[in-house]
């Protein structure tokens, strides 16, 4: 069941928006999401901006939107804490009766949210943009994101949609639900996927990027996927086990079958080779469940600090709370 923000007839549509360095995308976007007030008579939209530490012109430009428009609002970090970070920041200020979500490098079109609203409307708490083509991206990107997204799904343990990003549109419902769940490595497309509520998806073709270069090269897409799979499944730490199981399984096999060759037969295991080609093999899954076992504890370890997901410099235009 819904719970409205606002009150009265009109509905409201907070649109958030993290960014980084995106002085180039900011004027062409500022333009295409408040042109899209017009296709929505009965809806409020207000605009919030999230500046993830941004060293260029962006944090100035964003003022100037904020002077110029009472209804778009800018929320200021005091350093870089990361996309995930900037995107939880959006969804604990918004105040709309509808939240979406959409990056600032326009490869996701301002244009079809008020169709996902309409979605909304018709009964769905979380309208999901659905990835139909990837313009602009290479084959090993899209590859990759495919693999990705399909290995996710069957190895979590919620349903998390293929073909997904961040760019959403999610009920006050959702949203309320999403801001209780404070957890130090974020992976918010999860996140939603984990509270539930009615869904539907909106199909889309994403654009090339507008201006500028991507925010998340290889090493970044690692550590993000890295965070989504620890985040939603316990398969590593079941690998590690059968890993563990396997080696020790044939490392019986292999002592009882070289006392058999030692007692009945004439032949030996030759040299000081084979024993230490055995022991490099073990350590090495050793070490290798060891890395895992410390990925699952360093989060534990970080998550016990209760250190705040962001810190905030300044905002324009937003309510005190």
């Amino acid at each position: 069941m819904r719970e409205a923000a606002s009150t009265g007839d009109e509905t409201t549509l907070t649109v958030v928006i993290p960014v980084f360095n995106e002085e180039d995308c900011l004027p062409a976007l500022l333009q295409r999401v408040l042109a899209i007030q017009s296709r929505m008579p009965n809806c409020r939209l207000e605009l919030l901006f999230v500046n993830d530490g941004s060293v260029d012109r962006t944090g100035v430009l964003l003022e100037e939107a904020a002077a110029a428009h009472c209804h778009v609002k800018v929320v200021q970090f005091s350093r870089n804490f990361g996309h995930q970070a900037a995107v939880t920041a959006g969804i604990d200020h918004a105040d709309g009766d509808f939240v979406c979500i959409i990056d600032a490098d326009l490869q996701d079109p301002p244009e079809v949210i008020p169709d996902m609203l309409a979605l909304a409307l018709e009964g769905h708490d979380l309208v999901y943009g659905k990835r139909r083509s990837r313009s602009g991206e290479t084959l090993f990107k899209k590859a990759t994101a495919a693999i990705f997204y399909r290995m996710l799904r069957r190895i979590c343990r919620v349903d998390i949609p293929a073909d997904a990003g961040d760019f959403r549109l999610m009920s006050r419902s959702v949203v309320l639900a999403v801001r209780q769940m404070r957890e130090t490595h974020r992976f918010i497309r999860g996140m939603v996927a984990w509270v539930g509520f009615k869904s539907a998806p909106y199909v889309y073709d994403r654009q090339e990027r507008h201006a500028g270069t991507t925010k998340y090269p290889l090493f970044k897409m690692v550590r993000f996927a890295t965070d989504a799979i620890l985040s939603f499944s316990n398969l590593p730490l079941r690998i590690s086990t059968y890993l563990g199981l396997g080696m020790t399984t044939l490392t019986l096999f292999g002592m009882v079958l070289v006392a058999c060759l030692r007692l009945f037969t004439p032949w030996t295991v030759p040299g000081i080779s084979a024993v230490l080609f055995v022991v490099l093999l073990i350590g090495g899954v050793q070490f290798l469940i060891l890395g895992i076992m410390g990925e699952y504890i360093s989060r534990i370890f970080e998550q016990d600090k209760d250190r705040p997901l962001y810190l905030i410099a300044t905002t324009s235009n937003l309510k005190s709370r």
